[in-house]
């Protein structure tokens, strides 16, 4: 089957049975957004479910809902008003706009992730990239916020944005959640929710969205108590990576290493990131995707997020678009708390008391208000709790050894000088110490990965379309067919149906065209079991449970019907082994 083939296939199977389609399709559609059908729907929120099972349940971590819009300082603070930006670019005859850097790998197979705006548009020319609608010449690159903005009631002034991640509405609940904890670290919290992304120019369907939903994981933890202790329990665990170290030699093709190995060759900076990373794998995995199909990819420094140490970004080779990212692994520090702190104005660090007290010396540094009014205006105030938030010894050795401290926040750079502070040393005895949490955050693309879990599942036998999804995640689990439409039968048939329903099954009852139909409509859409009510049944009570993967058949009695199917789908029993319970 032909990559591109295979992709329309999907697509086509997708809109037909009711999976997704293209938004607003009677005004002509538009971009970025898509509809999910009935099925879709269901599919969408089992792999949700999962996800919350796998990372919020079994870790014992906690999950929290928040708003879609925030008030803008929300997103000053996170830096996303100055650096959620992508490259954008205007033919100079029709007037499109598209995504430069994207245009430039499709073009021309040059990745312009981390470009200048410069950089780019000396590839752009030197390459002969033009627009894909009329082939017009290009204009020079500029940078476009992909924020939505809006305003909070009927004040213009008053505006607010659509969130791009659900990240800071977990980062401004700190203080709460810290105490919902126990006040212990370290602790997780996630959060599943829509999020809006004003694309340029999105033009490949489910994988790349203005409206998306994300599913993301804060952890937080001491910075100076970084060990992972679940590393143990995965340190064995291969992991296929590309690492900047790599990546710097010009490679681009994965290595398989251990969890230990990744840790020890300084690959993977946090054991906490390397662990979930691990669960990543193992997610992607459950859903019908080879581990040998996904790698993790690291950011290169320009590459990375204003906010990142460290981050790999999981891919997952798909047909039309090759290695697509489905989810992304960040080592956040400390910089998300700092700058709500530093914007709010709340203190968000924990404190932690030692066994015993402890006299240390230390540097007192005191802001002078004035002179902090005099250098930066109405930014005063946030500089001069920047400094607080400074290690003293960093800032007192540069005032020292250079005269200046250049202090970085905010998407600028304030110059500190022995003007701005007094400084004192003291000896003083402390009973605990103050400090931000680190933080290491796997964000994974619901729709993605939905749209990655059809493509693996797809399949064909004797020219008819079988969708292998796993068990656990199909739409619909079981089918009801009454064999003819007379004779009782499909008054057996939906009580079975009724019974079933009953248990906590997901069952669709069928009773139109031949029962060869029946079945292949059922294998298309995934559903692993189907249950024929026929002439047999009349007489022992028995029915045929038919196998979407094999086409194999085992009779079973309707009393013993919600017992099997509860082995099969909660138990995980082979089909082949229904057959002798």
């Amino acid at each position: 089957m032909a990559k591109m083939e295979k992709c329309q296939k999907i697509m086509e199977l997708a809109k037909r049975r009711g999976f997704f389609w293209q938004s607003y399709e009677i005004y002509g559609g538009e971009s970025g957004f898509i509809d999910y059908g009935p099925l879709g729907t269901l599919l969408k929120r089992k792999i949700e479910q999962k996800w919350v099972d796998e990372f919020v349940r079994k870790e014992g971590f906690m999950l929290i809902d928040t708003p879609v819009l925030a008030p803008s300082i929300v997103f000053e603070a996170s830096g996303h008003t100055t650096y959620f930006t992508d490259p954008i670019t205007t033919c100079k005859k029709c007037g499109r706009k598209w995504r430069a850097d994207h245009l430039l790998e499709e073009q021309a197979k040059i990745s312009g992730e981390g470009l200048s705006l410069e950089e780019l548009d000396k590839k752009i020319k030197e390459n002969n990239v033009h627009c894909p609608e009329c082939k017009g010449e290009l204009e020079p690159p500029k940078f476009f916020n992909e924020l939505f903005k809006t305003t909070i009631g009927p004040y213009s002034e008053n505006i607010g944005y659509g969130r791009p991640e659900t990240a800071q509405g977990i980062f401004s609940n700190f203080k709460r959640l810290y105490e919902l904890a126990r006040n212990k670290l370290p602790f997780g919290v996630a959060q599943v929710g829509r999020c809006v992304r004003n694309e340029i120019s999105p033009r490949q369907g489910p994988i790349r969205l203005r409206e998306l939903t994300i599913m993301e994981l804060e952890f937080f933890f001491d910075p100076e108590n970084p060990r992972c202790d679940k590393l143990v329990e995965v340190k064995n665990e291969k992991l296929r990576i590309l690492p900047e170290k790599l990546l710097v030699e010009g490679k681009d093709k994965p290595v398989e290493v251990t969890v230990e190995e990744a840790l020890k060759e300084g690959y993977i900076k946090s054991e906490w990131n390397a662990y979930f990373m691990v669960k990543a794998k193992k997610f992607v995995e459950s859903l019908g995707i080879p581990a040998e199909k996904q790698f993790f990819k690291e950011k290169l420094p320009t590459e990375r997020a204003h906010y990142s140490t460290q981050t790999y970004d999981q891919l997952v080779e798909l047909s039309c678009w090759g290695a697509v990212e489905v989810s992304g692994h960040a080592w956040r520090s400390n910089y998300d708390l700092k700058m709500h702190m530093v914007y709010s104005g709340e203190d968000l660090r924990v404190y932690i008391p030692y066994n015993e007290p402890k006299k240390i010396r230390k540097f007192l540094v005191k802001p002078i208000k004035k002179a902090f009014v005099e250098s930066f205006g109405d930014e005063a105030l946030r500089v001069m709790r920047l400094v607080n938030l400074t290690p003293e010894n960093e800032l007192v050795n540069s005032l020292k050894k250079n005269g200046h401290y250049d202090l970085k926040g905010d998407g600028k750079t304030y110059r500190i000088t022995l003007n701005h502070v007094e400084v004192e040393e003291v000896y003083v005895e402390e009973k605990g110490k103050r400090f931000l949490p680190n933080v290491v955050e796997p964000s994974f693309g619901l729709d993605r990965l939905t749209y990655a879990t059809l493509e693996y599942a797809y399949s064909e036998k004797d020219n008819r379309i079988v969708l292998r999804l796993p068990r656990n995640i199909t739409p619909i689990e079981v089918a009801v067919f009454p064999l003819m439409t007379k004779d009782g039968l499909p008054e057996k048939a939906v009580e079975v149906y009724r019974l079933l329903i009953k248990h906590g099954f997901t069952v669709e009852y069928d009773e139109s065209g031949s029962i060869g139909r029946r079945y292949a409509r059922m294998d298309e859409v995934g559903t692993p079991l189907a249950i024929t009510i026929d002439y047999q049944t009349l007489e022992d009570n028995t029915v045929t449970i038919r196998d979407r993967d094999s086409w194999k058949q085992i009779r079973v009695k309707i009393d013993n019907l919600p017992k099997t199917l509860e082995k099969y789908f909660k138990e995980n029993v082979g089909f082949d082994d229904l057959g002798k319970l």
